[in-house]
């Protein structure tokens, strides 16, 4: 976060006194109060944050609870004309042993010159796999647990070279190490290191006229990140990776936004088996196992229904497709995803999500989380 955000106030607007009623108020009264003015905007604060929780449900995972924390600010020179900078916190355990922090957010430097966008987190958790490639993805005769932890930290930094346009660098960390594995099932890593880590240097372009980041009720956004991962960058398994996202926002009615998306992620080289493109997740193809099917590419397209409800509630339903493949010759199967969707602002045009994702017959998910999910 820069060094130039002055303050930092995460005082609730509260007064220790009711001024209907003249008496003190008590717990409860200030918990309702903290809430409802939770997505009013704060002109006054220079760093408006709000943390909530909330439990989650995952097939893998188990029962959780969750806690999410966002806050907004403009980094000292932006005028209000701009969406304002942004950070989320999110926790989160279960009864399955399963355990993740992270951290991510978005900086908007004055006149939107430059942009540092950032992503971290830390987590580990009792764990299924399959092995590579659709087939042993689709086969629970495949399925073996693993013990997993992993530590990712990704980094942008972009200058706007023309309106909307932007272009920067790339850089990443990655650490997996998985465990708890049988000798007799290391051919589902095709003999490939249980621990791997990996650096990252890279290139992105976006062209990027959503009006809000996170939450976007108009514009489109499209980005391209070319990422190497060399040898010479004490990396074992050496590989580039191609990325591509298009997303589009569009009112259709009153309260009501069609949003779509596709994207596709594509290794060449030499990828290990934890950088392989993963199928699933809380951003596409929601309700699918998240690394269940993997392989070297991955495509995947989901165009989603928000509506305003009623004051801060909204919904949201979708549709999907998408799937992992080899080459080109193996594309061959394509993996139906839908589901719906809570949603609660929370903060100004910051809503917490819940989800409700599905994917072949058998494999769900609930999703708890913070922002739109994409």
């Amino acid at each position: 976060m820069s060094s130039e955000v002055e303050s930092v106030d995460i005082a609730v607007h509260e007064t220790e006194m009711d001024t209907v009623t003249g008496k003190k108020r008590n717990f409860f009264q200030k918990f309702i109060d903290y809430f409802g003015n939770a997505n009013k905007e704060h002109t006054d604060k220079k760093f408006d944050v709000s943390f909530i929780g909330g439990p989650f449900y995952n097939s893998a995972l188990g029962v959780g609870i969750g806690v999410v924390g966002s806050g907004l600010y403009r980094i000292k020179g932006c005028d209000r004309s701009l969406q304002p900078s942004n950070v989320s916190l999110f926790g989160s355990v279960s009864t399955t042993g399963f355990y993740m922090v992270g951290l991510r957010g978005n900086n908007i430097f004055p006149e939107d010159r430059f942009r540092v966008n950032y992503t971290m987190n830390f987590y580990s958790m009792p764990s299924y796999y399959w092995g590579i490639g659709f087939e042993r993805g689709d086969n629970d005769d495949n399925r073996i647990k693993m013990d997993r932890w992993q530590a990712e930290i990704k980094g942008e930094f972009m200058v706007r070279v023309a309106k909307n346009l932007y272009a920067g660098a790339l850089l990443s960390w990655d650490y997996i190490r998985g465990g708890g594995v049988n000798a007799a099932d290391m051919h589902l890593f095709e003999n490939m290191d249980l621990v791997t880590r990996n650096y990252g240097i890279g290139v992105t372009v976006q062209y990027d006229s959503r009006d809000l980041i996170n939450n976007a009720s108009r514009g489109v956004y499209v980005c391209v990140n070319q990422m190497f991962r060399p040898g010479w960058l004490w990396n074992d398994y050496a590989f580039t990776t191609t990325e591509f996202i298009t997303s589009v926002y569009k009112q259709v009615w009153k309260g009501g936004l069609i949003a779509g998306d596709l994207r596709g992620k594509f290794n060449f080289g030499d990828p290990s088996w934890a950088m392989m493109s993963k199928l699933g997740g809380n951003v596409a193809m929601r309700g699918y196992y998240e690394g269940r099917y993997r392989d070297r590419h991955y495509m995947a397209v989901q165009v989603e229904l928000r509506q305003h409800i009623w004051h801060r509630i909204g919904a949201v339903v979708w549709v999907g497709a998408g799937n992992v493949f080899h080459d080109r010759h193996s594309f061959k199967h394509i993996l139906p995803n839908y589901g719906l969707g809570y949603r609660w602002e929370f903060k100004k045009r910051v809503n917490v999500r819940l989800d409700v994702g599905f994917g072949k017959p058998g494999q769900y998910s609930f999703m708890f989380n913070i922002n739109e999910a994409f």
